[in-house]
């Protein structure tokens, strides 16, 4: 089962989702220019970014298990939802880089070396890159099947993005044990898709006999 949209009202949907998909940065940002994201706005602001590009990742690794399980094909929007991650990461890193640490080369060396969950958000956006650089149909025929095997590289990127943020609140609450546990289902739901699929495609075969 998948959306009936003409080629038309799925780009005006995909564009839509851009749209709304930066709302909640753009939003955070005017909280920040006047004066209502609390005592420490610049971190508060750092997180917002950060939450909301695990968020993006989380969704993106939703769309697979969503078609096969419940036939509601969603793979026309995985690229926006991989590219609002990356424009999140990218703009979460860039917060801390400039706002956070002024851009001073000794204080974000001295970070990274008292906080290794830094190391760890600036690897996952590292791995970001090439797949923000190959989200477009030339690249897709251009690498063929190596493609795919690139783009598995969102998997580590998700653990490493709940991990960061787990870490950087230097408590495991309730909400980074949420995303800890989301990433953990998606990604094992990779190691036994198959089976899934299988199990699934017999049971319907016995159904409808």
């Amino acid at each position: 089962m998948g959306f009936s949209l003409s080629t038309r009202q799925r780009s005006a949907a995909i564009w839509a989702l851009y749209a709304f998909g930066l709302l909640p940065g753009l939003w955070t940002f005017y909280l920040g220019v006047t004066a209502q994201l609390g005592a420490d706005p610049v971190r508060t602001f750092e997180h917002s970014l950060g939450l909301w590009a695990l968020r993006f990742i989380c969704l993106t690794l939703v769309v697979t298990p969503v078609r096969d399980l419940f036939k509601i094909n969603l793979l026309p929007y995985r690229r926006a939802l991989g590219l609002l991650a990356f424009w999140y990461v990218l703009a979460h890193f860039t917060v801390y880089l400039t706002l956070d640490r002024g851009l001073i080369f000794s204080s974000i060396l001295g970070d990274m070396t008292k906080r290794p969950y830094i190391i760890i958000g600036m690897a996952c956006l590292i791995l970001l890159i090439p797949l923000a650089i190959t989200s477009n149909r030339w690249s897709i025929r251009r690498l063929g099947t190596r493609w795919a095997k690139l783009h598995k590289l969102i998997y580590p990127i998700a653990a490493g993005a709940a991990l960061h943020y787990a870490l950087s609140l230097k408590s495991v609450t309730l909400e980074p044990a949420t995303y800890i546990g989301i990433v953990i289902v998606l990604l094992a739901y990779r190691l036994f898709r198959t089976k899934i699929v299988e199990w699934r495609r017999a049971r319907r075969m016995a159904v409808a006999h």
